[in-house]
């Protein structure tokens, strides 16, 4: 008995000294999407957090910055935050998942984990395309959209295909009448289901949701929180 309490006292002393922590959690980096903020990444925050992770919710200026010095901003932000995690992870929307895909292709950490795209446009984008043929809408919307088009030499076709583990929610609510006339096929009012598809990616599975707000779905964040622990959605669809 004398054995026994000894034991249990020792036990709880090791568990409240200081020295005594926890694991480290897993990192999940949010990143939005063209003329967003990370505000717009705030709905998932929660549903994250709560499925055990610490999240990190970057912002970054797709209006004034190109791709390039989006990513070249991005590395000391995620070297600063995130080099130490036991694994890092990523999810993004729309421009946020070409960046990621461009970081990866530069600067792959050590401790990469999963990446979880919502409603990216991985084979670019036949909006971007008329931005790209306007000089006007070049001046008003920026240089970064009128790269994302569906040109074999556009910004994301010139990234090389997945090399580590990602999976793909694409939206197929367009409720835009006249983004409806401009793309084939389903979509999500803003990037074609079959732009979104990504050489290499782990899973897919589409939402009824439209592309500005697809981030707000319960199912959209189930679905990633299912991906970032399982590797897998559930209920996928090939």
């Amino acid at each position: 008995m004398r054995l026994r309490f000894v034991g249990v006292c020792a036990a709880l002393l090791a568990f409240s000294s200081p020295t005594a922590t926890a694991a480290a959690p897993e990192v999940v980096v949010l990143l939005h999407g063209l003329y967003r903020s990370e505000r717009s990444m705030s709905p998932l925050e929660a549903p994250v957090r709560h499925a055990g992770f610490r999240v990190v919710n970057l912002g970054y200026d797709s209006r004034s910055q190109d791709p390039e010095a989006i990513v070249a901003a991005l590395d000391p932000e995620l070297a600063n935050c995130c080099a130490d995690a036991p694994r890092l992870h990523f999810v993004t929307h729309s421009l946020g998942g070409i960046v990621t895909r461009a970081y990866l292709a530069a600067h792959r950490p050590a401790n990469l984990g999963r990446v979880v795209m919502l409603a990216p446009p991985n084979r670019g984008s036949p909006l971007a395309d008329l931005v790209a043929g306007s000089s006007t809408l070049r001046f008003l919307l920026g240089s970064t959209a009128a790269r994302l088009g569906t040109d074999p030499a556009s910004f994301p076709n010139t990234l090389p295909a997945a090399d580590f583990e990602v999976g793909v929610i694409a939206g197929t609510a367009s409720r835009n009448p006249f983004t409806a006339l401009l793309l084939d096929g389903e979509s999500d009012g803003t990037v074609p289901v079959a732009s979104t598809r990504l050489d290499g990616m782990a899973d897919f599975i589409t939402v009824d949701s439209a592309h500005t707000w697809i981030m707000r779905s319960d199912i959209v964040a189930a679905q990633t929180v299912q991906f970032l622990k399982n590797g897998r959605f559930a209920h996928a669809t090939p």
